[in-house]
């Protein structure tokens, strides 16, 4: 606001205006991010109450399983003491939302370690994986769209369209065991990636694994978003600068690609994280899909409520993010 002291001395207003300008696309980001936080609350909100009702009202006796044939009335009644399940099922359903934000809940598996211990422990793996993954996958696939458009390969580009077809068709199972054992096991140069000593060079040769077929979805429409701008009149004044052609395709053609190339790892993050959870159960990595299966397995129900709820919770995180990311670079999105 331009007060008349201001007027008297002169001083233009264009600066504050400018400057809250550069804010505009920082705040629609953020009031993109709070929406997508409401939305992600009720979704997991949502999937706990799946994971409720899936234990609670499917035939058979949660302690039964638990316990096996053999146990006996008492140690029934016992464990479904222990585990709430002589309350009325809106008490337990009212009592499941504290237990999961705390982490209380002793696991039934490895007793003396609480459910949020195990799921914590677990997190940080599958978070890396995921978030490398995606980094990965983002990063190759924008360089595939760029070798298919730009004038590097010639004619050879529609070699990188096939490619990206086919790996986007092909099951992470069909792949990643044949590369893990011509790549690790073969020819030894990388590691196993369920090398507990793998380190670093494990964790990005799982990460590559999982990130081939987003890479492949990245690579086919970001080819598209750069052919759309490809006559576009700021590339032919970048042109005309004396821009080179990896500057001219790198800081010119590839921001306005970036909207549809975000989108499409977003869309695609579900697969990702089915594909962790498979990636992890096959290499023996640990994470929250090998905890999972085993607490499955062993009906730990303290344990798998508070995992697949993580695992909700790390795909909305991550989901937001991209959210907030479209919509600071790409302005239909706001």
């Amino acid at each position: 606001m331009v007060t008349a002291e201001t007027r008297a001395r002169g001083e233009p207003a264009a600066p504050r205006r400018r400057t809250l300008s550069n804010l505009a696309p920082l705040l629609l980001a953020l009031r993109v991010l709070v929406a997508r936080a409401a939305e992600g609350l009720g979704v997991l909100a949502a999937v706990a109450t799946f994971v409720f009702l899936a234990v609670r009202l499917l035939p058979g006796d949660p302690a039964a399983l638990v316990l096996g044939d053999q146990a006996t009335l008492a140690e029934r009644a016992a464990l479904r003491q222990r585990l709430q399940l002589d309350l009325p099922l809106w008490v337990q359903y009212a009592r499941m939302f504290p237990r999961l934000l705390t982490g209380s809940g002793e696991s039934l598996r490895h007793p003396g370690h609480s459910a949020g211990e195990l799921v914590g422990a677990a997190l940080g793996p599958t978070a890396a994986l995921a978030c490398t993954a995606v980094a990965v996958g983002a990063v190759a696939g924008s360089g595939l769209a760029l070798l298919a458009v730009g004038p590097w390969l010639g004619t050879r580009r529609r070699w990188i369209e096939r490619g990206a077809s086919a790996v986007a068709a092909t099951p992470l199972l069909a792949f990643a065991p044949v590369a893990t054992y011509a790549l690790a096991a073969r020819l030894r140069v990388v590691p196993l990636p369920g090398d507990p000593d793998a380190g670093a060079a494990g964790l990005l040769f799982g990460a590559g694994l999982l990130a081939l077929p987003l890479a492949a979805h990245v690579a086919r429409v970001g080819r598209v978003a750069l052919e759309a701008v490809r006559s576009a009149p700021f590339l032919t004044v970048a042109r005309a600068k004396g821009g080179s052609t990896a500057r001219v395709w790198l800081l010119h053609a590839l921001p306005p690609a970036a909207a549809p190339i975000l989108t499409v790892v977003g869309a695609q993050l579900g697969a990702l994280l089915g594909g962790a959870v498979v990636l992890e159960r096959l290499f023996e990595r640990p994470g929250l899909g090998s905890l999972v299966l085993s607490a499955y397995a062993s009906r730990d129900l303290p344990v798998l409520e508070l995992a697949i709820v993580a695992s909700g919770a790390l795909f909305v995180a991550v989901q937001m993010a991209t959210a907030a990311l479209v919509a600071a670079v790409d302005p239909r999105a706001r």
